[in-house]
């Protein structure tokens, strides 16, 4: 049974293509004609204005990156993922920003069908020059590519997407990395064409608009930002744009869930798809909820992976100083040094050694040991971490050094990655990862699944960190059970606000001299760590 057309600025019907008799979704009625408030944008990715960040490997992250995982270091549910269909500049890209927009939640991707055009042949190139190449044929396109990322991004993990070049009709040499979220959204005229595809999507919406409106806008689209002329353009259009779409697009509307008549015009339909992502999202339990892991973990013993620098009366004397809010600021970095340089070689003495002899000026034989491993790289978590490096390079020599920038979005409470460079080859490197305190330990983990993303083994990361709250450690350690967790210390509690109870305060602001807000964490920059 095929989904009925909803009228713009009417209630739309969902359609059920197993039952007739399965329930509509909620409606949502806005008065005609009432003004709205603004929409308010979220974490997302927009085809338009993705924020990209590179690495020293070309690889590309999206600003914002969310913590998809649990405390367990899996994916509790499956992401919720929207197909939009519809004809070539038939608005899927606009209705798909609007729902981004109006859906105001974290964790947003937008991942288009044309990033995944095959490779073409040097005739098929030739053939696409001259406009006789036919681009809206399900053969263009490499549906066993777009089904293997989309399942990979569903489940959570990092993904390669092809860059596709639509003034040359090729693929680009590089290619942008993605990580998943609660809500993706996969647009394109040919996402209902497969079946393996349709199994992927849990919900199917087809943006039904004119076709005089659609050839308007793929003019104006193809001559302005792909550097086609117009007669080129309504060639293209008659040959093959148009018999396309009724052979292979416009039959697949009866897949659909919802039929959207004339795309972002109708606002209803948007307000009901949002409607109900939201209340998927909510039986799902795609939030993170620092509090039930809070909870979670009162009562477990620390982990065997934790390693405590020693007690001595040196140790908390230098404690005691750091901890006291009357301590100048000349003060506070002296001493803080010198505990980074305890915590840095007790760090290094559970790296692998192998016994090795060496012979002596004298000429006798010595029974050493030497470390086994290829290199050692340390990682410091933007802005306190990097307060380690100097520490770690003083013991270390021609140690390499990375930086991962993660902050907590202030609207939503969630930690976001903002800013990553990491050395090449550090897939070979025992990694020192740097931050000096640690309460939550959100941050931590996203930083964690960073290094592994990079293919960094679990056993060859050691989590450094002066002050760690029960409550991070336990985060840390049931989500990466094989991570080296070394601190010099460890609190028992975190208050409402995050904050390391007795703890030390917001390290990087008493060690840089800056201010922070009152409601910020002890966690630096705001990190929930």
């Amino acid at each position: 049974m095929a989904a009925a057309p909803v009228p713009e600025g009417a209630p739309v019907e969902p359609h059920d293509s197993s039952s007739s008799s399965a329930e509509s979704l909620d409606r949502l009625y806005p008065a005609v004609g009432s003004s709205k408030p603004p929409r308010k944008r979220t974490t997302s990715q927009c085809k338009s204005e993705p924020p990209l960040l590179r690495t020293s490997k070309r690889t590309i992250y999206t600003a914002g990156r969310p913590p998809w995982y649990n405390e367990h270091g899996t994916q509790s549910k499956e992401a919720f993922v929207i197909g939009l269909g519809g004809g070539s500049a038939s608005g899927k890209t606009t209705v798909a920003t609007m729902i981004i927009e109006a859906l105001d939640v974290p964790w947003v991707v937008l991942l288009s069908m044309d990033s995944f055009y095959k490779v073409l042949t040097k005739q098929q190139q030739e053939q696409a020059a001259s406009n006789d190449f036919n681009f809206d044929h399900p053969d263009a396109f490499d549906f066993d590519l777009i089904i293997a990322t989309l399942k990979k991004l569903k489940q959570g993990k990092s993904v390669k997407i092809p860059i596709y070049d639509f003034t040359t009709h090729s693929r680009k040499k590089e290619w942008k990395t993605l990580y998943g979220a609660n809500v993706i959204i996969f647009e394109g005229i040919m996402a209902f064409a497969d079946k393996e595809l349709l199994k992927l999507l849990d919900l199917k919406i087809f943006v039904d608009t004119d076709s005089d409106i659609r050839l308007v806008r793929r003019l104006r689209r193809d001559i302005s930002e792909r550097g086609r002329d117009i007669e080129g353009v309504i060639k293209q259009y008659n040959k093959f744009v148009k018999p396309a779409f009724d052979q292979y697009i416009q039959p697949t509307m009866r897949l659909a869930d919802i039929v959207v008549p004339r795309g972002s015009g109708n606002t209803v339909a948007i307000d009901l798809i949002v409607q109900h992502v939201h209340s998927q999202l909510e039986e799902r339990k795609l939030r993170w909820d620092m509090a039930a892991l809070a909870s979670a973990h009162q009562c477990h013993p620390l982990p065997q992976t934790l390693s405590v620098l020693k007690s001595t009366p040196q140790v908390r004397g230098m404690h005691t100083i750091i901890r006291n809010k009357e301590t100048s600021r000349d003060e506070f970095i002296f001493y803080s040094k010198r505990l980074m340089r305890l915590l840095i070689e007790h760090a290094l003495s559970l790296l692998p050694f192998q016994s090795c002899t060496v012979q002596t000026p004298q000429g006798h034989d010595y029974e050493g040991r030497t470390y086994s491993g290829k290199q050692i790289t340390g990682v410091s978590i933007l802005r306190a971490g990097e307060t380690m490096e100097p520490a770690l390079r003083a013991v270390c020599k021609d140690v390499r050094i990375g930086t991962i920038l993660i902050q907590t979005n202030c609207n939503t409470g969630e930690p976001e990655l903002h800013y990553l460079r990491l050395p090449k080859d550090i897939s070979e490197d025992h990694v020192i990862l740097m931050d000096c305190t640690v309460s939550t330990g959100a941050a931590a983990m996203m930083a964690v699944r960073v290094l592994l993303d990079h293919d960094v083994p679990e056993d060859k990361i050691f989590l450094l960190s002066l002050l760690m709250a029960e409550m991070g450690v336990h985060s840390v350690a049931y989500a990466f059970p094989r991570v080296k967790i070394i601190t010099t210390a460890v609190d028992k509690k975190v208050n409402d606000l995050f904050r390391i109870i007795p703890g030390i305060g917001n390290f990087g602001d008493r060690y840089f001299g800056t201010d922070a807000p009152p409601d910020w964490s002890d966690d630096e920059d705001a990190l929930s760590t």
